[in-house]
């Protein structure tokens, strides 16, 4: 049992806060946000290299930046800053203790280290592998060390995570089943244990390679092990931003899940099936059978999308049942009109889901499809698939959750509150535009790593469409206005953390972005309604949109692959 002078009780939520787990909190979320900054300014230099009017990089450093640039923003930002996630999760919302305080600063120690390393080594231009770091390509044997050091720590927290969990349960912190976001985060943290499960049985082998001691290693082998973790880290991602959507609506509006049990079902579809959307990565393979590929990507994908929709459908139905509860009832949409849009949680996890939806969620279903992959694979369409669902879904999800955690967490006000209103919409309408621009080109061919895509170094000419170089532009473009909305992120945060006025004082006002008391994070139940015709409107056009899309690239391919 802690010392009951290791809590303190949050003057909003009432809720009894763990002292040792928020300052663990408060070191994942920081440093989280450094690599957030720094490999946004990578990304920033390699969208204006691909902008031909600009191309800012030579070869060199465009493949090494590329390669820190995925690192850094695919995973450390979004694992350390999911660490910080599960810990609020588990200590904070089910009022207990952390297990083995001192072991999660071990495993932060861990990934830090790992994280240090593996951008070390990249830096010092032994290690452009880019993010997939495919065989038979080299790095340095400390980029794959830097990267299993992360994976210990990442395992390690994950553990600590799920002892603290068993700790609720036996002092019986809380009453019922687990809130839906506590789920949401245990569904997150099974799929990191495949995760990094994965990243172990691969990279050590790979380590070893690298150093000499094993001669050679299969790359069909490779691809289809290394994929289980870089793939399916996307889906701890998944999982986690899901569970940041039910909780800022909870927070905002007091809002809960049409129905719990169904939100509860959608997320174990994710455990049994979301991981193996990794297979539309390897549908160009010529070593893998097409049983396997077909499996994959079609009978057990479609139960993972079931998943994905049925969270499409409940969170934006609990946000309108709550809104017509507390009198929004004008017509089909004015629940949404009245919503909250000058608060940056709500508009950010709003634009999160709206983008995620129909940018990444469409698009990883055409991925998904073998024919259709076909066109796509290897080109800019992959990357642009996955900005619309790591950077619009996941990264802008808990950029809307950190307009609640300093607050809660660090209990500072956020200052410069005009430029926090605004700086979701700045880089929701960035990245989406990285997002459109990228598939578009891809579309049309463009490849997805090549520096250059008028191939000025090349033996033999070769011009892409002069749309895809437009494309190529607009996509530098938003670039630029997705990094104009980062770095407002990192002022605000920054500054708020640093100046925010204490909402520790006794005289201490109400968070600005905190409405209500937010209770209903912390408890199970649902809407228990299913009045809501401005959500099935917004569902049927999103149904509209996705067989529109998803037979137009039918059309296209047979446009393209003539059948004689």
């Amino acid at each position: 049992m802690a010392a009951s002078n290791e809590f303190r009780t949050c003057s909003v939520t009432g809720l009894k806060v763990h002292l040792p787990a928020e300052a663990l909190i408060k070191a994942n979320a920081v440093v989280a946000v450094v690599f957030l900054a720094v490999g946004g300014l990578f990304g920033l230099l390699v969208a204006l290299t691909r902008w031909q009017a600009v191309h800012i990089l030579p070869a060199e450093w465009f493949y090494l930046l590329l390669t820190a640039h995925g690192a850094d923003v695919l995973l450390f930002w979004v694992i350390f800053f999911e660490v910080a996630l599960l810990y609020f999760a588990s200590a904070i919302l089910l009022n207990c203790r952390l297990a083995t305080p001192w072991l999660a600063w071990v495993a932060f120690a861990l990934m830090l280290a790992g994280a240090a390393i593996a951008n070390v080594a990249v830096l010092q231009g032994e290690s452009s592998v880019m993010f997939t770091s495919y065989v038979p390509m080299k790095a340095a044997p400390h980029f794959y060390v830097g990267l299993i050091v992360f994976a210990v720590g990442t395992l390690t927290a994950v553990g600590i995570f799920f002892g603290t969990l068993v700790i609720a349960r036996e002092e019986r912190t809380y009453q019922g089943s687990i809130p839906l976001v506590t789920f949401g985060a245990l569904t997150a943290a099974i799929i990191a244990v495949f995760t990094l499960a994965s990243g172990a049985i691969i990279l050590i082998p790979t380590f070893l390679w690298s150093v000499g001691l094993i001669t050679t290693i299969d790359p069909v082998m490779y691809k289809v092990i290394w994929w289980g973790m870089g793939h399916s880290s996307q889906q701890i991602n998944v999982a986690a931003h899901v569970a940041v959507w039910y909780a800022i609506a909870a927070v905002v509006l007091g809002a809960k899940p049409i129905s719990e049990k169904v939100s509860r079902t959608a997320f174990l579809m994710y455990i049994l099936f979301l991981q193996l959307a990794s297979a539309h990565h390897l549908l160009a393979e010529p070593g893998i059978s097409s049983e396997w590929k077909v499996f994959n990507t079609s009978y057990a994908l479609y139960l993972a999308v079931l998943g994905s929709m049925i969270h499409g459908m409940s969170v934006p139905g609990a946000i309108e049942a709550a809104q017509r509860k507390l009198g929004f009832n004008a017509g089909i949409f004015g629940w949404l009109r009245k919503a909250p849009w000058g608060n940056p949680a709500f508009s950010g996890m709003f634009i999160s889901l709206v983008l995620f939806g129909f940018l990444g969620g469409i698009s990883g279903v055409v991925l998904g499809t073998e024919q259709i992959n076909l066109m796509m694979h290897n080109t800019l369409y992959v990357p642009g698939h996955f900005h619309a669902t790591v950077v619009a879904g996941t990264t802008l999800a808990f950029m809307a959750f950190t307009y609640l955690a300093v607050p809660l967490v660090f209990r500072r006000e956020i200052v410069l509150p005009t430029l926090a209103k605004w700086q979701p919409y700045l880089f929701g309408l960035g990245v989406a535009g990285i997002s459109l621009f990228m598939m578009g080109a891809g579309t049309l061919g463009v490849a997805r790593r090549h520096w250059d895509i008028t191939f000025s170094d090349a033996p033999l000419t070769f011009e892409y469409p002069p749309a895809a170089i437009l494309m190529m532009g607009l996509n530098g473009m938003s670039a630029v206005l997705a990094a104009i909305g980062g770095l407002a992120y990192v002022l605000v945060v920054v500054g708020s953390i640093l100046f925010g006025k204490r909402l520790d004082a006794p005289d201490a006002e109400r968070p600005r972005f905190i409405p209500r008391l937010p209770t209903t994070v912390a408890a199970y139940g649902s809407a228990g309604t299913l009045h809501v015709p401005g959500t099935i409107v917004l569902v049927t056009v999103f149904f509209m949109s996705f067989v529109l899309y998803y037979f137009v690239n039918w059309k296209y391919l047979s446009e393209i692959w003539p059948m004689r």
